[in-house]
């Protein structure tokens, strides 16, 4: 028997639960200390792994980290960051962001950082306030989860586009679920200590991003953020003859 067509009402609920899920993904920089249940963060990971890759290859590897071990990373990560010394002896493994830039991509990496310091009160030049802004992603902005996410060295550039898609679904699976998340690549200067923590054969294993994830605190002025988007006809050329 064939199924029955889908009602324009049911095409349209679905349409508004996927655009809601995308268009209210932020990244939240406090969270509160609710437990996530393992089943749930299991679930979000069973859904964000019908990411598409090359050839089915699927070439993420995921690390949860929750209760003590996420606050012996964060301690770890924290007191190296907050001591000069140290710090200088962590460098980025691969470049995240362009060695030149250029507008409109400084333009609005400027403008979300004026922003977010303006609703926190952070003034320009106050470089403790910002030190310690910063700092808060490696305490994972307070959320009750961790992840931090590596690839395998030997997987090429179309593995790493299909990183991204993998982590997209992550932020709408939680999403769809009520739960924020906040992905880092500021994880990415302390690789060494990341791999020392969690086992890593550093000559195999390469750190990707870290990313937060609970739920948002609603009282928490830096998550009333919302960052700005280019209109569709900024970034798109239609080609029709």
């Amino acid at each position: 028997m064939p199924h029955a067509a889908p009602s324009a009402a049911a095409d349209s609920q679905s349409q508004a639960a996927v655009d809601g899920a995308i268009t209210s993904r932020r990244s939240i920089r406090r969270f509160l200390p609710t437990p996530v249940p393992r089943d749930t963060l299991e679930a979000i990971l069973r859904v964000a792994a019908r990411a598409p890759s090359g050839t089915n290859t699927q070439p993420w590897q995921v690390h949860v980290l929750t209760g003590a071990a996420l606050a012996r990373l964060s301690s770890r990560i924290r007191a190296a960051y907050d001591d000069p010394s140290q710090a200088a002896q962590h460098t980025e493994d691969y470049a995240y962001y362009p060695r030149e830039w250029r507008s409109p991509y400084i333009d609005r990496r400027r403008k979300v950082g004026w922003d977010l310091y303006g609703l926190l009160g952070i003034t320009k030049g106050d470089k403790a306030a910002m030190h310690a802004q910063h700092g808060r992603n490696y305490l994972f902005f307070d959320a009750p989860v961790g992840l931090i996410f590596t690839i395998d060295r030997v997987m090429e550039q179309g593995s790493w586009l299909d990183y991204g898609m993998f982590l997209q679904n992550i932020m709408v699976a939680a999403r769809g679920r009520g739960l924020d998340t906040c992905p880092q690549a500021a994880f990415t200067q302390f690789h060494r200590l990341i791999e020392d923590a969690l086992k890593l054969d550093a000559t195999t294993q390469q750190v990707v991003c870290g990313m937060s994830l609970g739920w948002a605190d609603p009282g928490a002025i830096e998550n009333t953020l919302v960052t700005e988007r280019a209109p569709v006809a900024e970034f798109t050329q239609f080609h029709d003859t």
